[in-house]
């Protein structure tokens, strides 16, 4: 596997564009498209919350054939609870966005993150998709245009023999997928059918983007997609899904990274569970508890938290066998104390990224999750966001 450059443009038949058309007030990057030069296969997989935005409920209708050759998304202004208008607004975004293209309106896929509850400034989009076609190219900035409150764009390139994965994220607050807000655009040169790649791109998002969280909540507007053009031809179906698995995987952990506020990336690898279920649960109550997140921030091996939060993940497990280790010092043997070096180990997790192991001892399953520490900043971050 080959790390490329380049993202969403990387595979063959791909290009896009990012721009700013006016709804963020702070003149950035608010529109991005990513266009295939024919129709694609196409699958995603969206929000559990119950409360869903227009633009999802427009495009899970545009992809029941499981084709689509476009992607549209603005970001400032969610499109979420705006009732009737809001799937109009959706929808006529797909369609001035078709006539630009010169492809169908249903081939559209549409995506809109930012704030819940207001209306999309029709009148700039429908100015900021004129002549998008003369715009596109295969160097655009169209990570950067699926922001918010993001620090810093999440994109990657893999190419393995003769195909090619390309991906675009944005997410930093409101994530605790069960596909959070998280956005993920995937295009892929590889001949796959609709099919196939929903099977692909759920085996992908349940061992990464549904094993993230940054806040516990879950947003509404969560959509992960993938486009694939076929004109690479055929490919290794294993090699596509370690590969879909690695990029999901990789966004995933950028998206955990770059959390409101957060100065760690926290990997929770719990090993010898029972089953995988019970090993997915254990991960996933540990990353989600705010303690335990406290005191990461807080250099604290307060391993304590761990083990509490362990004990509220209603999976099966014994706690005088579990061994805990962050990196390679051992804190806890047996479920209790290793008599470990505080100092030593405040030393180690005064880094950037934190891994947490828990040996189970009790199966073979394993599983991981990611999330990142809580500061002050995302107190102040969530103060401050715009209603």
């Amino acid at each position: 596997m080959q790390l490329l450059k380049n993202s969403v443009c990387a595979p063959k038949g791909f290009k896009a564009l990012g721009k700013h058309i006016g709804i963020k007030k702070s003149g950035s990057l608010d529109l991005a498209v990513i266009v295939s030069e024919v129709l694609s296969d196409a699958a995603a997989v969206y929000t559990s919350n119950k409360v869903k935005g227009a633009p999802l409920i427009v495009t899970k209708s545009h992809l029941k054939n499981g084709k689509a050759q476009a992607i549209v998304v603005n970001s400032g202004i969610a499109n979420v609870c705006t009732g009737k208008k809001g799937l109009e607004d959706a929808g006529e975004t797909a369609k001035l966005a078709a006539r630009e293209l010169g492809i169908k309106e249903n081939d559209v896929v549409v995506a809109s993150t930012g704030l819940i509850g207001a209306y999309l400034p029709m009148d700039k989009i429908r100015s900021g998709l004129k002549n998008i076609k003369s715009h596109l190219s295969t160097n655009s900035e169209v990570a950067k245009a699926i922001l918010t409150t993001d620090t810093l764009e999440k994109e990657i390139a893999v190419n393995v023999d003769n195909f090619t994965i390309g991906a675009i994220a944005k997410g930093s607050g409101m994530i605790h997928p069960n596909m959070a807000t998280m956005l993920c655009f995937i295009t892929t040169d590889a001949k796959i059918s609709s099919k196939k790649l929903d099977k692909f791109l759920k085996n992908s998002v349940n061992k990464s983007f549904n094993m993230m969280s940054i806040d516990m909540d879950t947003s509404t507007s969560d959509m992960v997609a993938i486009l694939a053009n076929g004109l690479a031809g055929s490919v290794d179906e294993k090699k596509f899904q370690e590969a879909l698995d690695y990029v999901c995987t990789e966004m995933s952990k950028k998206i955990a990274r770059d959390g409101e506020g957060a100065t760690k990336l926290i990997e929770v690898e719990v090993k010898n569970a029972m089953t995988r279920s019970d090993a997915q649960k254990l991960a996933k109550s540990i990353i989600t508890s705010n303690l335990v997140k406290c005191a990461i921030f807080g250099n604290d091996p307060n391993w304590g938290r761990l083990m509490c939060a362990m004990g509220n993940s209603n999976a099966k497990f014994k706690e005088n066998l579990v061994d805990i280790y962050f990196e390679k010092e051992k804190i806890v043997s047996s479920g209790t104390s290793s008599n470990f070096n505080p100092g030593e180990v405040k030393k180690l997790m005064n880094a950037d990224a934190l891994k947490i192991t828990i040996d189970i001892k009790q199966g073979k399953e394993n599983a991981i999750a990611y999330g990142c520490d809580m500061t002050y900043g995302y107190i102040k971050i969530n103060a401050r966001y715009s209603t």
